[in-house]
C-alpha cells in the first residue's frame, strides 16, 4: 500500500475506534458533571454490555450472521435489551455504592469507584473465564467501496464501519437534544451547575442523578454491543483498557462537557490508530497520555471545557 492509503486506512480505523471511546466518555463526563465523581467502574459496565449482548444472542439462538428482516428486528431488540440492562446495572451501582457516600469527602467515593471496578472485573472473570471469548459474526462484513461502487481500492471501508458511525452519531445527537431541549435535560444542566440551588428551586436532585446514571449506563451498553460485533471477541479486562482511554478522552475534551467528551473520544481514536501504525502498539498509551499532558499544560480545562471557579 502507498503511504497515503495506509494513512487513510488508519484514519478510518481511528474514527470507528474513537466513536466507541466517545460513547463511553459521555458516561464519564455526565456523572462527573452532576456529582463530581470519576466513576472508574463505568468502563467495566461497557465490558458487561459486550457479554450481556452475547448472552442475549445465545438465548435466542442467533450465532450466525443476520440478514434481511432478522437483521432489522433482532439486532435493534438486542441493542435495546442490552442498553436497558446496563443502564439498570449502572443505577444499581449508584444506589448501593455511591449514594451512601454522597455527602462524604471526595476521596471516599473515588476509592469506592475503584473497588466497584475491581468487583465487576472479577465478576466477569468468574463468568467468562480468563481466555478470550469468541463473539459471533452477527453483522455482515462487506467491503463497501468494492461491493457498492465497484472500486478496487486497497483502503477498506466495511459495513461494520458504517454500523459504528450509524449507531454512535444518532445516540450522541439524541443525547444532546435531550439535554438541551427537555425538562429533564434542563434539570440535569441545573444540577450540574449548582446542586444545592437546583434542589432549592424544586428540582429532584436524586431523580436527576438516577437518570444520569441510567443514560450513561445505556450508552456504555451500546458501546459494548458495537465492540463485540466489530472485533468479534471479548475479554474480561477489555473494560479497563477502553475505560482508561475513554476517561482520557473526557479529560482531553473537558471533563463535564458532553461535546468535549465526543471530540476527545475521536481524537484519542485517531491518536491510537496512528500510533499503532507509525510507532508501535506498545507505545500507544505513552503517546496518548503525552498528548493529554501537553494539552492540559497549556489548556488545563480541556479542549472545549470552560474554566470554572472551585466550589467550596
Amino acid at each position: 500500500m502507498e503511504w497515503y492509503e495506509v494513512l487513510a486506512q488508519q484514519t478510518i480505523n481511528g474514527l470507528t475506534r474513537g466513536a466507541v471511546f466517545a460513547l463511553v466518555a459521555l458516561g464519564y463526563t455526565m456523572v462527573y458533571g452532576i456529582i463530581e465523581l470519576i466513576n472508574f467502574a463505568h468502563g467495566d459496565v461497557f465490558m458487561l454490555g459486550l457479554f450481556i449482548s452475547l448472552t442475549y444472542f445465545s438465548l435466542i439462538g442467533m450465532a450466525k450472521t443476520l440478514y434481511g428482516w432478522h437483521l432489522l428486528t433482532i439486532l435493534p431488540l438486542v441493542f435495546l435489551a442490552t442498553m436497558l440492562t446496563t443502564a439498570l446495572i449502572n443505577v444499581s451501582i449508584d444506589r448501593l455504592a455511591y449514594r451512601p457516600l454522597r455527602h462524604a469527602g471526595r476521596l471516599s467515593p473515588l476509592i469506592t469507584a475503584i473497588g466497584v471496578s475491581f468487583m465487576l472485573e472479577n465478576l466477569a472473570l468468574l463468568w467468562v473465564g480468563p481466555a478470550p471469548v469468541s463473539y459471533p459474526e452477527i453483522f455482515p462484513s462487506i467491503d463497501i467501496l468494492y461491493e457498492w461502487f465497484g472500486w478496487n481500492s486497497k483502503v477498506f471501508v466495511t459495513s461494520k464501519d458504517l454500523l459504528v458511525i450509524g449507531v454512535t452519531i444518532p445516540l450522541m445527537v439524541a443525547l444532546q437534544r435531550f439535554v438541551s431541549g427537555t425538562t429533564w435535560g434542563k434539570a440535569m444542566r441545573a444540577t450540574a451547575q449548582d446542586r444545592e440551588t437546583a434542589q432549592a428551586m424544586g428540582i429532584n436532585v436524586e431523580k436527576t442523578i438516577i437518570l444520569t446514571f441510567f443514560i450513561g449506563g445505556a450508552l456504555a451498553g451500546a458501546a459494548g454491543v458495537i465492540q463485540g460485533m466489530y472485533y468479534n471477541m471479548g475479554q474480561w479486562w477489555v473494560g479497563y483498557q477502553a475505560g482508561l482511554r475513554a476517561f482520557t478522552a473526557a479529560v482531553l475534551g473537558g471533563i463535564g462537557n458532553m461535546p468535549g467528551a465526543a471530540l476527545g473520544g475521536v481524537v484519542i481514536g485517531f491518536l491510537s490508530a496512528w500510533s499503532d501504525q507509525y510507532i508501535s502498539a506498545r507505545w500507544t498509551n505513552a503517546v496518548v497520555f503525552s498528548i493529554l499532558i501537553l494539552v492540559l499544560v497549556f489548556r488545563p480545562h480541556g479542549l472545549l471545557g470552560e474554566r470554572t471557579p472551585e466550589k467550596l
